[in-house]
């Protein structure tokens, strides 16, 4: 099938209990809708079964079911872009292997692009997690939507979301070594819109995301897309400095109005603390701009390819040494 109509792209990572359920659901779903299709499943270094079982669902479609197998864990959004670099779809759809977004809602993502839509994003309703994730989630978002007003998501951590080709072919082609995807379709997005889908709770396995990876995820995200906690530290360093000159003002008039005095010293530590604390945070933050940077200028390989399944040509092995669509890890180097 050379040129299906839709593609979907999911990203597996040890998800060995929901690939056979995640097989009949979706295939299902997709030969409902009468369009045809391909699927393009990553296995983001799998330690369990995922591999093997990935292989056999190959076997049993091998005109619409292929497989990209990495040789080591890159994470969920560079598995994505792999997907990305080999669609052959007019219309793109991610989604997660873990069923969490039912596979039966990807016809209200079909006829939001049919209406004219260039990216469908979505937001969970119902959503089923843990507390801590909910909060977690809920005040990034509002902290987001303050410091990136021009990005529109309700929910930015839901995966199940539509794109067109170009706009798929521009986000593969920026080469980017961290990146957020849903981001960065809205910026090359002229007609984006937002539907609700259902979520349900993780029935079989268990997330890739800890609460660390949850907020390196974040951290993606602020610095790929925004300067404003560099221009916010400056801001920042302006107003202290301001008080600061102030503050030696007052002092200098009390020393020559009243003296030499003791007070207050632990008053002046608890200044200087503060002051520090704010500066080894501002540092922090630089550090955060400084190391992606520092990423990109390497311009090392993002992901790198052990093995590709296809219909038409089998079974692919890339030398590792191609750099175009390819990528590695921040870990493994």
């Amino acid at each position: 099938m050379s040129n299906p109509y839709l593609s979907i792209v999911i990203p597996v990572h040890n998800e060995q209990e929901c690939l056979e359920e995640l097989y009949r659901r979706l295939t299902h779903t997709l030969d409902n809708l009468g369009k045809s299709y391909e699927i393009i499943l990553t296995n983001d270094g799998s330690t369990d079964k995922s591999s093997d079982i990935l292989r056999q669902l190959h076997e049993r479609r091998p005109h619409q079911i292929r497989v990209i197998e990495f040789n080591g864990n890159f994470g969920q959004h560079m598995a994505i872009m792999a997907g990305f670099e080999r669609v052959r779809g007019e219309i793109v759809i991610t989604m997660d292997a873990d069923l969490q977004n039912p596979p039966e809602d990807i016809g209200k993502l079909v006829a939001a692009m049919e209406a004219g839509h260039d990216v469908v994003n979505t937001y969970r309703e119902g959503r089923q997690d843990t507390w801590w994730r909910l909060l977690v989630s809920h005040l990034h978002n509002k902290v987001r939507a303050w410091m990136m007003p021009k990005l529109k998501m309700k929910d930015e951590g839901c995966m199940l979301r539509a794109y067109r080709r170009h706009i798929v072919d521009l986000m593969a082609s920026t080469g980017e070594a961290t990146t957020f995807i849903p981001a960065l379709a809205l910026n090359y997005a002229s007609n984006p819109t937002e539907v609700g889908v259902a979520h349900a709770p993780r029935t079989a396995g268990e997330s890739s995301y800890s609460f660390y990876g949850l907020i390196r995820y974040n951290f993606d995200l602020v610095t790929g897309f925004s300067l404003f906690p560099l221009q916010f530290f400056t801001l920042l360093g302006m107003l202290i400095s301001l008080c600061s000159f102030v503050f030696v003002v007052l002092l200098m008039a009390r020393r020559l109005l009243v003296g030499p005095e003791v007070e207050g010293v632990f008053t002046l530590f608890a200044i200087v603390f503060f002051l520090i604390g704010i500066v080894l945070l501002g540092l922090g933050v630089t550090g955060e701009y400084v190391g992606r940077i520092y990423q990109e200028v390497r311009k090392r390989p993002r992901f790198v390819i052990k093995t590709v399944l296809e219909q038409n040509d089998g079974i692919i092995q890339p030398p590792l040494k191609i750099a175009d669509s390819v990528s590695a890890s921040n870990d493994l180097f």
